[in-house]
C-alpha cells in the first residue's frame, strides 16, 4: 500500500494575548544573503500522543506570546533592508492524516523508504493574504502517533534558537505557566560596525551573482555507532593526550572518506566548511534564551592527496586547530578588520571539492517533549543543494550513535559512496 497523507485545508494560530507592535531589526548574521534564501526543516517523530493537534496548537498560541516576532512576517525597509513586522498574524499550522501506522515504517528508520515531502506543510492559500514566517504540520498515523514538521525561514533564528522554541511550547504542553528558558530578542546585542554594513548592505548588481551550480546531489544516510566514535576518542586521547568530540571524529571521517570516493588528484584542494556557535564570544556574551543566528563559518583547506593519506587523528587535530581560531577570526570580522585582505567568510565555495557540515546532534531537538515523551526519530529535510551538504544527527532511538543524511556527491559516486564503509582508523 502507497504511503499517503490527506491534509486538512489548514489554520493560523494567533498568540493566545495581545502583543507587541511595531518593527524590529534583524542582526547582521540574520540579514547575510544565506540566511536570507534558507529554509530551516525539521521532522519530529513521537511514538504516541492523546489529541495532539489540539493540546500542541493551544501550546503554540501560548508561546507566540513569548515569541511574538514569530507570528509577525518579514519586510524590507525603505533601504532594502530584512526586518520583522509584529503583526500578531500568526503561523500556519496543518492537520493532516496518514494511511498507515509509524510502526509499518519503522518510524522513519529507512528514510529513503518514505516520501518526505507529504510530511511538509504548504503554504497558505493567497486567499488568507498572509506570509506566515512559521508553518508547521502535524500528521497523525493509524496509530497513537504523530510527526510535527516544523519550517521558518533561517533568518528568524538559527537551529539552537529554533530548538530552543520546540523545548518551549513543549513545556507550555505539559502545563508550565512560564518556560525554563524565556526568549531574548536582543538582535543589537550583536554589534555592527559601519564598514561591515556597507560590505553586507549595498546593493548588488544581479547580473554580477554567481551562477549557483547544480550538482545533482544525492541522498545517502550513513549511520555510526557510538563505539566505532569512542574507539576513535579514545585513540585520540591515547595518542595526543587531549580530548576530541564526536562531531571532530565524524566530520573527519566522512570529509576524507568523501575525499577518498571522488578520486581527485593529488593537488587539488579540497574544503570542508562548518558553523561555530559564537554566542559566548561576544561581550558581553549573549544571554541565555537568544534565539537569533550567531555563529561563524569555518573553512579548512587541504591538498586531497594529504586527506586520504592522513590518519583520522591526524584530520581531527587540523579540525580542532581550525576551531581555536574561531574566536580571534570572528572578533575581526565583527570589527571588519582586515576585511579587504580577506574572502567573505561567509560565501562557501561553491564547487563540487567543498563539504559543507551542519552539526543538529546536539542543539535540543531530540529533548522535546509535548508530554508523551521524547521523539523516537528527529531528521532534516534538505531544501539546499547548491553546496555539497551533511547533516549530522542523532540514530533513532534506542540505537545509539550519529546518523548522517548527506546530499555530497552527484549519482557517478553515490554507489561508491555508499559501498565503501567510511573508515574510523
Amino acid at each position: 500500500m502507497a504511503f499517503t497523507v490527506t491534509r486538512s485545508s489548514g489554520d493560523v494560530i494567533q498568540p493566545s494575548e495581545s502583543t507587541p507592535s511595531g518593527t524590529l531589526s534583524l542582526s547582521i548574521i540574520d540579514r547575510l544573503p544565506m540566511m536570507v534564501a534558507l529554509d530551516m526543516h525539521t521532522v519530529h517523530i513521537f511514538r504516541r500522543g492523546e489529541e495532539p493537534a489540539k493540546v500542541i496548537s493551544e501550546a503554540l498560541s501560548k508561546a507566540l506570546v513569548l515569541y511574538y516576532p514569530l507570528a509577525g512576517r518579514f519586510i524590507k525597509s525603505s533601504d532594502g533592508e530584512l526586518q520583522v513586522d509584529c503583526t500578531g498574524e500568526g503561523l500556519w499550522f496543518i492537520e493532516a492524516s496518514a494511511n498507515c501506522s509509524l510502526e509499518s515504517l519503522n518510524y522513519f528508520d529507512d528514510i529513503l523508504s518514505v516520501p518526505q515531502d507529504e510530511l511538509l506543510p504548504t503554504s497558505p492559500p493567497k486567499s488568507y493574504g498572509i506570509d506566515p514566517i512559521v508553518k508547521v504540520q502535524l500528521t497523525r498515523f493509524a496509530c497513537e502517533g504523530f510527526a510535527l514538521a516544523y519550517n521558518t525561514k533561517h533568518s528568524i533564528s538559527d537551529g539552537l534558537g529554533t530548538a530552543q522554541f520546540l523545548n518551549d511550547v513543549g513545556e507550555i504542553a505539559r502545563g508550565f505557566l512560564h518556560p525554563t528558558t524565556a526568549p531574548v530578542w536582543d538582535r543589537e546585542a550583536i554589534p555592527t560596525s559601519a564598514r561591515l554594513a556597507r560590505t553586507y548592505g549595498q546593493p548588488r548588481n544581479p547580473h554580477a551573482l554567481p551562477i549557483m551550480p547544480n550538482f545533482e546531489l544525492q541522498h545517502a544516510p550513513i549511520d555510526v555507532s557510538q563505539d566505532q566514535i569512542n574507539k576513535v576518542k579514545n585513540k585520540f586521547l591515547e595518542t595526543t593526550g587531549n580530548y576530541c568530540s564526536t562531531f571532530d571524529v565524524i566530520v573527519a571521517a566522512l570529509w576524507r572518506h568523501r575525499t577518498q570516493v571522488l578520486n581527485l588528484d593529488r593537488d587539488i584542494n579540497v574544503n570542508l566548511v562548518f558553523s561555530a556557535n559564537t554566542r559566548k564570544f561576544l561581550d558581553p556574551p549573549l544571554p541565555e534564551g537568544f534565539y537569533g543566528n550567531c555563529f561563524y563559518p569555518v573553512t579548512v583547506t587541504i591538498s586531497s592527496g594529504w586527506l586520504v593519506e592522513a590518519a583520522i587523528t591526524e584530520v581531527v587535530k587540523l579540525i580542532k586547530a581550525a576551531k581555536a581560531r574561531v574566536p580571534t577570526e570572528f572578533t575581526k570580522w565583527l570589527k571588519c578588520e582586515e576585511m579587504d585582505d580577506l574572502d567573505d567568510p561567509f560565501a562557501a565555495p561553491l564547487a563540487y571539492t567543498t563539504l559543507a557540515i551542519t552539526n543538529w546532534s546536539g542543539l535540543g531537538f531530540n529533548q522535546v517533549n509535548y508530554g508523551w515523551g521524547h521523539p523516537v526519530h528527529v531528521f532534516p529535510i534538505q531544501g539546499f543543494h547548491v553546496v555539497p551538504t551533511a547533516i549530522l544527527g542523532l540514530l533513532p532511538t534506542p540505537k545509539q550513535g550519529i546518523r548522517l543524511m548527506t546530499w555530497c556527491v552527484n549519482s557517478a559516486h553515490l554507489s561508491s559512496f555508499g559501498d565503501q564503509a567510511m573508515n574510523l582508523s
